[in-house]
C-alpha cells in the first residue's frame, strides 16, 4: 500500500520517470464545459474524473480532486471542510477550476497546475521547465538525515554538516536538509537559470536564504571544480543527478517529454555521463571520510562499484546500497578513504548571498 500511495504521486507528474522540454500550445477553446447549474465540489470532481478518463488522463480522479481542492484553498480534497463538499462553486470557481483543467487535459503535470508542491513537509513552489522531485528522492533526504543524526563524524567547523548538492533544481533536497538540520549549511548547483532562479525563491520563501549559497554551476565543464574550492571542503555531496539511459528516454510519459527539462533526466548511454563527473569531482571537495549519497538508476549499483573499482585514485568506496519504498536498488552511499587534495580547511564564506543570474 505504502508503494502504491508513493507510486500515486509520481504518476501525477509524468508516472514516475524524468524528462522533457517546456512548450506546449494550449487551446483557447473550453471544452467540457459543466451543466449550466452551479456544482458542488464533489459533482465537480466527479464530472471532471469523467473527462480525464476519456481522454486518457492518468490518474484522472487524483488530478481532480488536486484541482478542485486547489481553487477552494485546500492542498488536497480530503482535507476540505466537509462543509464544502457539498455547497456549490461561485461562477468565478468555476471558471478556474476549467482553465486548469484545460492543463491537465494537455498532460501538464498537476504540480506545474497547481505551482506548488510538498515535498519532506515544505511547501515548494514549481515551475516549468524545472525538474518536479519525486516521491522516492524523498527516501534519498531521509537515507542523509539518518547518517547525520547517527554519524558524529559528519560535523563541520560550526556545529554541522556542510552539504554540497549538485544539481539542486527546485531545491528541494538542500532545503529540506537544511529544515531538519538547524545548524548545517548547503552549497547548492545547478547549470540551469530557471533552476537557480526558483531554488532561491524557494529558499526566501522558507527564510532559509541565510544557510544556503545557491551557485550558477555545470559539473562537466573541464576544471569546473576550482570554482567550488572557496566554498569548501564539504561534510556530504548529494545528489539526485540526470540518469534516464538515453534509449530510455523515448519512454517517458506525455507530462515529462512535454515540460521537464530533459537536461535535468538524461544521462546518457548508461545513464552515467553526470554521475562519473560528479564522482570525479567529489574528492577534491570532500573531507577526509566524506560522503556522497546520490539517487540512480537500479541497473547502476553495480556500474557505479565497477567504475569505481577501475579508479583506484579517486580513493572513493561504495560502501551502502539502499533500495526504495518498491524494493529497487535506488541510493548509493559512497565514501572516501584518503587525504583530500585542493580544499582548503573550512573556508565557509561571508553571509552574502550567491548572485542569481538574470
Amino acid at each position: 500500500m505504502e508503494c502504491r500511495g508513493r507510486m500515486l504521486r509520481a504518476l501525477l507528474s509524468g508516472l514516475g520517470w524524468r524528462g522533457g522540454i517546456w512548450g506546449c500550445t494550449f487551446s483557447s477553446q473550453q471544452p467540457h464545459l459543466p451543466p449550466a447549474r452551479l456544482l458542488n465540489a464533489t459533482e465537480l470532481v466527479s464530472h471532471w474524473t469523467v473527462v480525464f478518463e476519456k481522454r486518457g488522463i492518468p490518474e484522472a480522479r487524483e488530478s481532480s480532486e488536486y484541482i478542485v481542492a486547489h481553487v477552494l484553498g485546500a492542498k488536497t480534497f480530503q482535507s476540505l471542510r466537509p462543509g464544502l463538499w457539498t455547497q456549490p462553486l461561485t461562477p468565478w470557481q468555476l471558471q478556474y477550476v476549467q482553465e486548469l483543467s484545460s492543463y491537465r487535459l494537455q498532460r501538464m503535470p498537476v504540480q506545474y497546475i497547481l505551482g506548488e508542491w510538498d515535498f519532506q513537509g515544505l511547501s515548494l513552489k514549481m515551475a516549468p521547465p524545472v525538474f518536479i522531485p519525486r516521491p522516492e528522492t524523498e527516501e534519498l533526504v531521509e537515507w542523509v538525515l539518518e547518517e547525520v543524526t547517527q554519524g558524529p563524524h559528519v560535523v563541520g567547523a560550526q556545529g554541522g554538516p556542510l552539504i554540497l548538492e549538485v544539481g539542486c533544481g527546485s531545491g528541494a533536497i538542500s532545503l529540506s536538509l537544511l529544515s531538519k538540520l538547524p545548524q548545517s549549511r548547503v552549497i547548492a548547483v545547478d547549470k540551469g537559470e530557471a533552476a537557480i532562479c526558483l531554488a532561491h525563491e524557494n529558499a526566501q520563501r522558507l527564510q532559509l536564504q541565510d544557510r544556503i549559497r545557491i551557485i550558477p554551476f555545470d559539473v562537466t565543464l573541464e576544471g569546473s571544480w576550482a570554482h567550488l574550492l572557496p566554498w569548501g571542503p564539504v561534510d556530504l555531496v548529494v545528489s539526485n543527478p540526470p540518469y534516464v539511459f538515453h534509449r530510455d528516454m523515448e519512454k517517458l510519459a506525455p507530462e515529462i517529454l512535454s515540460y521537464e527539462d530533459p537536461l535535468a533526466l538524461d544521462g546518457g548511454e548508461e545513464g552515467m555521463d553526470i554521475i562519473t563527473h560528479i564522482l570525479a569531482l567529489a574528492p577534491r571537495l570532500l573531507k577526509d571520510s566524506g560522503s556522497i549519497f546520490l539517487e540512480v538508476d537500479s541497473r547502476h549499483p553495480e556500474i557505479v562499484g565497477s567504475w569505481l573499482q577501475s579508479q583506484p585514485d579517486l580513493s572513493l568506496n561504495l560502501v551502502a546500497v539502499r533500495r526504495d519504498f518498491c524494493g529497487r536498488p535506488r541510493f548509493l552511499h559512497i565514501r572516501r578513504c584518503g587525504p583530500q587534495h585542493g580544499c582548503p580547511v573550512d573556508a565557509w564564506p561571508g553571509p552574502q548571498l550567491a548572485r542569481v543570474p538574470g
